[in-house]
């Protein structure tokens, strides 16, 4: 097994890499001295970034945005400079298909690989080891990091070439915005007539009208008096959403439902804030 090391350890990020702790050896690096030291007492390594970099043959990384994963990778003395010929950059930021292609040919001429591989189903799948991971490579990298993949879940799709793996995560993330403000409403519209809340969900997730949103998001966390949190900021959801949409009218498709839920997210950060958990929008309809 080649020796790995994880750059950012958010909430998604300290799911992931604890996986890979459990599997073997792993080296961790993040600004937050905590996230570390949490990593360290499951058997992780902390070392800085650079230092984990010049380390190890695969690198992962999971930040907010790829604008930085790009300064991170590219930037002044940035880790392209430590990386080693022959190993690889993996990141599992949901991020910009473009940026990726960018950081590729960045990285190409250090003679180091780059793949994306960004996860959908939240932290608590991540911790329970059954997340998805759509993964953007040229079929001999995919080979060479699945393995690496496999000790944080099975669920593993290659999806394409570089950037295609962040193309399927945002259309997923748009469709699940969708879904939940969706879901929102015809739950709210249930109960503004007399249907009870518990059996307004359970009667959907009977029904063709089922989703994530009702058959997790809902019992989970939204059908008690308290809202919940699920751990993913509304401007990051903003921000995906945003980069769907943005992809929809470079390619020239017609997306009007993923701007008008784009534009309903920005009011939403308006209200709660960007760093407010997404289930706060829930306030709007329940």
């Amino acid at each position: 097994m080649p020796r790995i090391g994880f750059i950012g350890l958010g909430a998604m990020g300290s799911a992931l890499a604890k996986r890979l702790a459990l599997a073997g050896a792993l080296y961790v690096a993040d600004l937050n001295v905590g996230a570390v030291e949490s990593l360290e007492a499951e058997g992780a390594t902390g070392l800085p970034a650079t230092d984990l970099a010049a380390r190890c043959e695969v690198v992962m990384t999971c930040l907010p945005r790829s604008q930085d994963v790009r300064d991170l990778v590219l930037g002044a003395g940035g880790l392209a400079a430590a990386l080693h010929p022959g190993s690889v950059l993996v990141d599992m930021t949901t991020g910009d298909p473009t940026i990726d292609r960018e950081i590729a040919a960045g990285l190409e001429r250090s003679g180091v690989s780059f793949v994306d591989a960004p996860v959908s189903g939240g932290p608590q799948a991540a911790a329970a080891g059954t997340i998805a991971i759509m993964v953007g490579a040229a079929a001999d990298d995919f080979a060479r990091v699945r393995p690496v993949l496999a000790g944080i879940s099975p669920n593993i799709t290659h999806v394409g070439p570089v950037g295609a793996g962040h193309v399927l995560k945002l259309v997923n993330n748009m469709l699940s915005a969708c879904n939940r403000l969706a879901a929102l409403e015809a739950v709210a519209i249930a109960t503004a007539n007399g249907v009870e809340r518990a059996t307004c969900v359970a009667g959907i997730n009977t029904g063709s009208g089922r989703s994530y949103m009702t058959e997790v998001t809902f019992p989970r966390f939204l059908l008690d008096e308290e809202i919940h949190e699920q751990h993913f900021q509304i401007g990051l959801m903003l921000k995906d959403v945003g980069l769907a949409s943005s992809l929809a009218e470079s390619s020239g498709v017609h997306a009007p439902i993923g701007e008008l839920v784009r534009r309903l997210f920005a009011d939403g950060a308006v209200r709660y804030g960007e760093s407010a958990d997404i289930n706060q929008l829930a306030r709007d309809y329940l």
